[in-house]
């Protein structure tokens, strides 16, 4: 407050300064592009502006940040999303009444001056003069509206908002300035429809529209004028008049705004005390933004959506270009999200695991040939709750899953095996195998140097009785371990990474698989989304396409934008694709898959189980849905899933095909009820009597003589538990399942971490 004399007036000098300031101002608004005395304003000085001139003509007015509007693939709404919650309405769409309260509240001669009011500005000088401070500013409805411009380019960015609101000459000039000229552009009903959109009212809304949605849960056309006058009124301070936190303050600034709307003849005396005589009545909507909102338990499924539009360059160069598209909102998001698919995914999750479970499952479904997701959930809700979580399980931790995914268990079996047959190795292959054996070594990895087994490393089947010759065919359908430990050590490890590589089924990391023979068991991490759509590249008959999300997207304006569209290629002979495809319908038809057999369509799958039972899947398909399932541990800690009640049911011990399966087969045949069910083209092959003796000899033979006595070290001979990573923790608490560190392995493992020990990983699994 300024110093006032005895007599009540400013000092002489404060009054020439207060003078030299209208003098200033009004020469702007008459120069339009000088100011005269500058110099000895000390406008160039730093942190103000220091040359009128250089100020730009045009003013770059950026498009209004708005709500997104996700919908799934029939056009319902997912979830609605937003940095800024606005939607932007035109004039006509903006009861009368609110556009005469915010005028005769904020600038009464708004319809009667030019950008400055020159009057208002001497008004407000003398009115400050005699009291010693700031009782009244000066600026116009069209000044306001530039500072608003600022503030909204501003952003998220702290400083550039602080820039866009500070008290300075420098940055009064320049709004000035930037006023002249949009007052000769966009006349006096433009400016004021700009304004009602871009102004914050508070309670996170931004805009009439919003604001009226917020607070009385109605469009700003149908704003009555107590309620119009109510929201003028908090436009001046929104958090001094939120009327949800201060009726009473808030229905005193109503009152104002009511009166001066009397004052300037905009209503009758008579319907300003009527309005004044009500009480402040809200009926608010509480502000819900984000994927949380999501409905039909596609929280997850939003999530996906929004980290595919800031990781694919099809949106933007970089992820910042990205991120500020997607902030600026407006965007209506059209994806591939099956609401029939949905709701079975949902119901078979809900049936099958309860959120509060030690442990989660995981279900993705998704389009053979197109790519199209199609489904995905989880038992853990999206959220930030008790038994929530925002790590979405079906994803790559680049996606927003969990830091390293959940190995795979005997469900990498089918690609050992397409690899193979690529490579001319037929589908009747038999091999002599023993119930346990140590891994054949050396075995050619990609680069000069094989793989040994220095440290001895072995493999047992899940049954003690698995031994002896089987093919193919009845070594997939019971998932016979050491039969696929023999065919990745006589084809090689290069040609299994080389075909994962091609179906994209690369660890949740990002990483690249280790070139061991163990991978042949499913160690590594993976989720469930890349897994299904591995399968997927199989029911499309050796075509792998590239998961989307996105169908369609249109801006603020209805213009579509650029979305990415799935990239099909051949990666194996349809040959290879067929007889995989047969392989696993014996898993489903004989095998240990029979609890996902489907009864009215044909349906191929894998089941596995790691280690200690603390992951389990089962993924498979039809010609034209594919899904992944997985169960396991979804929090800090692992759980072994032994003696355990999972979603009300007591299990003894968890299998792929005893819960995954069940889970799957419910959620698919949900979706693909009433759907047509093509047939697979399948292969022939020969059936092999199983049993000891018959087939190619087993490269190293050797029965364990003492199976309990353990080895140290893990396959690949690095001698380090598991694979060196700390239990497969995800940067928020979720697990990617055991992978050793301080979980080690179980008595009589010889390798902590890895799939091993008799009973807990293939076989009968």
């Amino acid at each position: 407050m300024g110093k006032k004399r005895s007599g009540g007036g400013l000092t002489g000098p404060q009054q020439a300064a207060k003078f030299l300031g209208v003098s200033v101002l009004s020469g702007v608004v008459l120069a339009g592009i000088a100011i005269p005395g500058a110099g000895a304003l000390g406008l160039a000085a730093k942190g103000t502006v220091e040359g009128f001139d250089e100020i730009p003509a045009n003013l770059k007015t950026p498009p209004l940040s708005q709500r997104t509007t996700i919908l799934d693939s029939e056009g319902g709404l997912i979830a609605t999303v937003y940095s800024r919650d606005r939607q932007v309405v035109p004039l006509t769409a903006i009861s009368p009444y609110m556009q005469k309260a915010i005028v005769a509240i904020e600038d009464s001669r708004f319809y009667e001056h030019g950008a400055v009011d020159l009057k208002g500005i001497l008004r407000a000088v003398n009115q400050n003069a005699q009291e010693g401070g700031a009782a009244q500013g000066a600026s116009t409805l069209t000044q306001q509206y530039v500072k608003n411009v600022f503030v909204e380019e501003a952003g998220d960015d702290e400083t550039k908002v602080r820039e866009a609101q500070v008290k300075s000459l420098g940055r009064k000039i320049r709004e000035l300035k930037y006023a002249i000229q949009v007052e000769e552009e966009l006349g006096k009903k433009k400016i004021l429809e700009n304004y009602l959109n871009i102004t914050y009212f508070g309670q996170q809304a931004y805009g009439i529209e919003s604001a009226a949605q917020r607070y009385f849960s109605k469009p700003a056309k149908d704003l009555t004028l107590e309620e119009s006058a109510l929201l003028a009124g908090v436009v001046q301070s929104p958090s001094r008049f939120d009327p949800v936190n201060d009726a009473a303050e808030a229905m005193k600034r109503r009152n104002t705004v009511l009166q001066r709307m009397i004052d300037m003849k905009d209503i009758t005396e008579a319907e300003g005390e009527a309005a004044k005589a009500k009480p402040v009545q809200l009926k608010v909507t509480k502000p819900r933004n984000g994927c949380i909102t999501a409905v039909k338990g596609a929280g997850f499924f939003c999530d996906y959506v929004r980290n595919t539009f800031l990781t694919d360059p099809v949106f933007g160069n970089t992820r910042e270009e990205r991120a500020k598209v997607w902030n600026q909102g407006g965007l209506t998001v059209r994806t591939t999200l099956d609401p029939q698919s949905q709701d079975a995914t949902n119901e078979s999750i809900k049936d099958h695991v309860d959120q509060d479970d030690k442990v989660a499952t995981a279900v993705t479904l998704l389009q053979p040939g197109t790519g199209r997701v199609l489904a995905m959930g989880q038992s853990k809700p999206y959220g930030f709750g008790k038994n929530e979580t925002q790590i979405n399980f079906s994803v790559d931790k680049q996606m927003g899953g969990s830091n390293f995914g959940f190995p795979t268990g005997s469900t990498f079996k089918p690609f050992v095996a397409a690899s193979a047959l690529e490579r001319g190795l037929p589908a009747a292959q038999v091999y002599t195998t023993p119930q346990e054996m140590e891994y054949p070594s050396p075995v050619q990895t990609c680069g000069d140097k094989p793989w040994i087994n220095t440290e001895h490393a072995r493999v047992p089947n899940e049954s003690e009785d698995e031994f002896g010759a089987f093919g193919m065919k009845e070594a997939m359908a019971k998932s016979v371990n050491t039969y696929f430990v023999q065919m990745i050590s006589e084809t090689g490890i290069c040609p299994v990474t080389q075909m994962t590589n091609k179906l994209r089924v690369i660890p949740a990391d990002g990483t690249k698989l280790p070139e061991v023979p163990a991978i042949a068991l499913g160690t590594e991490g993976m989720s469930p989304l890349t897994m299904a759509n591995a399968y997927a590249t199989f029911a499309n008959r050796g075509v792998y396409c590239t998961p989307v999300a996105i169908e369609s997207i249109t801006d603020s304006h209805g213009k579509a934008l650029t979305v990415p569209k799935s990239q099909c290629e051949r990666v194996m002979s349809q040959k290879t694709a067929d007889t995989i495809n047969t392989l696993l319908l014996g898993v489903v038809d004989s095998g240990t898959g029979t609890a996902a057999g489907l009864t009215d369509r044909q349906n191929a799958g894998k089941t596995g189980t790691t280690d200690s039972r603390f992951n389990a899947w089962f993924v498979g398909y039809t010609p034209n849905m594919a899904g992944a399932t997985w169960v396991g541990s979804g929090g800090s800690k692992q759980v072994s899933m032994e003696r355990i009640t999972i979603g009300g049911q007591y299990y003894e011990k968890v299998y792929g095909g005893g819960l995954p399966g069940p889970i799957w087969k419910q959620a698919i045949s949900g979706a693909l009820s009433g759907r047509e069910a093509p047939g697979f083209n399948t292969v022939s092959i020969a059936d092999t009597p199983s049993g000891n003796g018959g087939g190619r000899p087993n490269p190293n033979p050797n029965p364990n003589p003492n199976p309990n006595k353990p080895k140290p070290g893990k396959p690949g001979g690095d001698g380090k538990p598991g694979d060196g990573r700390p239990g497969g923790q995800t940067a928020a608490g979720a697990t990617g399942g055991n992978q050793g560190g301080a979980t080690g392995g179980t008595p009589g493992n010889p390798f902590p971490g890895i799939s091993l020990e008799p009973g807990l990983i293939g076989g009968r699994d």
